[in-house]
């Protein structure tokens, strides 16, 4: 049965240039379908080895839909770098390897402040609340 009201969906991942922009969708189970934060970013490092460019992103895709059909979609990022090894003990994820451009410390070391003004999400749902208005 259909509601008739508007359902909202999200997927957020981190996107590594050189990687062809993976793990992208697959960030949460990168490592594999028991994998976990540690072992994610292990892989990710492994796969980076040797890579000189690092630049990478977080992304946040919305898409807002009602009875099967799509209304609109939204898209936020916040652009920067991967680092060699994990810093910082904050965060989750991938957070101890980003740093955000503008910055020179890592999600991890920035705090919960900096890294929500910063979020791709945030920034995805500014344009969910315009469209909603």
């Amino acid at each position: 049965m259909k509601s008739g009201l508007i359902s909202i969906s999200d997927d957020s991942g981190l996107e590594v240039d050189s990687l062809g922009g993976d793990p992208g969708v697959y960030s949460a189970r990168y490592a594999g379908e028991d994998g976990n934060d540690s072992l994610n970013n292990e892989k990710l490092l492994r796969e980076m080895d040797g890579q000189s460019e690092r630049t990478a992103r977080f992304r946040c895709v919305i898409v807002l839909a009602r009875g099967g059909n799509v209304l609109a979609d939204f898209s936020g990022a916040v652009e920067g770098h991967i680092l060699q090894r994990n810093q910082g003990e904050g965060g989750f994820g991938y957070d101890p390897l980003f740093v955000p451009e503008g910055y020179e410390r890592s999600f991890a070391e920035l705090g919960e402040e900096i890294k929500n003004g910063l979020s791709h999400r945030s920034r995805a749902l500014e344009g969910v609340v315009d469209w909603l208005r």
